[in-house]
């Protein structure tokens, strides 16, 4: 197994719903290697008679505002849902997890911005890490607008309550159930939204949900850079496997454009730090050469099927192995997989923030 991985000791397993848990973890001695941002996950490894293991991803609900404190994700049973349903029937205080550290860029920028989130379902587990923390640690107004099935179903429904009556003036949660008003439409959606087109927008839950969301929000001239999407899929590759176990060529797109002849000049933009390297190679990606360099570059998958690696092309091109989460409008906007990416220009310049 690859070293980036570490073993974690479930410390709890609350029941949130009748088909929802948290899973509390104590990251130990590994704690340098979690210290996350509101709206991360983690990619967890489940064992399976099946397959051996399995990999999924799962957001982190707590807060990283006690630093000292334990990592929960929320995991919400999906039918015929194999790792969820091991999560949620078999695991136990004691047991251990092996996971990767937290990634992903479902976060906000300023703590102290008015935001207005959108959650469907299980969708709310990294919002509430950011009302949590927008809470505690900002100034801003926040606006929940929360779909769920029925009463029953609605995760975190005792903690958003106490939530909201400790802070009146900044949390407003509303919600929204199938049983009673049915699916919400995009025109319900666009009008709940139209009153806060000034604020950060994020926007969790399942694919037809986000899909009339965003929708909505674009027809209200939403910028991009203030409208932002958690994308999940199931993940197909291993990322606890080392390098060295993959099979070589096995990511590599036949149809994929020409990589650059020769070495390329990189330069990129990491939690404000700047690299710059004049050899990175055609036919290696640049999370591998970034690795290679000692730079500790996010990612999660490694299959082209999550977002933790989200890069935005500055200069140059770059062409992809994969994408299963990308859509067009984010590859006009210049934003690429560092996981799938090789050079295909002879310089190429690069921001992960």
């Amino acid at each position: 197994m690859t070293d980036d991985s570490f073993e974690l000791t479930v410390l709890d397993v609350i029941e949130e719903t009748g088909d929802a848990r948290s899973v509390v973890l104590d990251p130990g001695e590994h704690r340098e290697h979690f210290a996350y941002t509101p709206g991360q996950f983690l990619t967890v490894a489940v064992p399976s008679d099946r397959t051996g293991l399995v990999a999924r991803s799962y957001s982190l609900s707590s807060t990283p505002v006690d630093a000292d404190g334990p990592l929960t994700i929320t995991v919400k049973r999906t039918p015929d849902g194999y790792a969820s349903g091991w999560i949620c029937s078999e695991l136990r205080p004691g047991d251990r997890l092996r996971v990767l550290p937290p990634s992903g860029i479902f976060t906000p920028k300023d703590l102290d911005a008015d935001l207005l989130l959108f959650a469907g379902g299980s969708g709310i587990t990294p919002v509430m890490s950011i009302i949590r923390t927008s809470l505690a640690r900002g100034s801003g107004r926040i606006v929940l607008f929360y779909a769920n099935r029925d009463e029953r179903s609605v995760i975190f429904h005792a903690s958003l309550a106490e939530l909201a009556a400790e802070h009146p003036d900044r949390l407003q949660v509303v919600h929204w159930l199938e049983s009673v008003q049915g699916l919400p439409t995009q025109a319900q959606l666009r009008a709940f939204a139209a009153q806060y087109v000034e604020r950060d927008a994020f926007v969790c839950g399942p694919a037809p949900f986000m899909a009339a969301t965003v929708a909505a929000l674009k027809e209200l001239d939403f910028p991009r850079d203030r409208r932002h999407q958690e994308k999940f899929v199931s993940l197909g590759g291993n990322p606890f496997e080392s390098a060295a176990e993959r099979e070589p060529g096995a990511d590599q797109d036949e149809e994929a454009a020409p990589p650059a002849a020769g070495q390329v000049h990189l330069q990129v933009d990491l939690d404000g730090v700047d690299y710059e390297f004049t050899d990175w190679s055609p036919g290696t990606t640049l999370l591998e050469h970034l690795e290679s360099k000692g730079v500790k570059a996010p990612y999660s998958c490694r299959e082209g099927e999550c977002s933790a690696c989200a890069i935005r092309l500055l200069e140059g091109e770059v062409t992809m192995r994969a994408n299963d989460v990308l859509d067009d409008e984010d590859l006009a906007e210049g934003i690429r997989l560092g996981c799938q990416s090789e050079p295909a220009s002879e310089k190429v310049r690069v921001t992960y923030s």
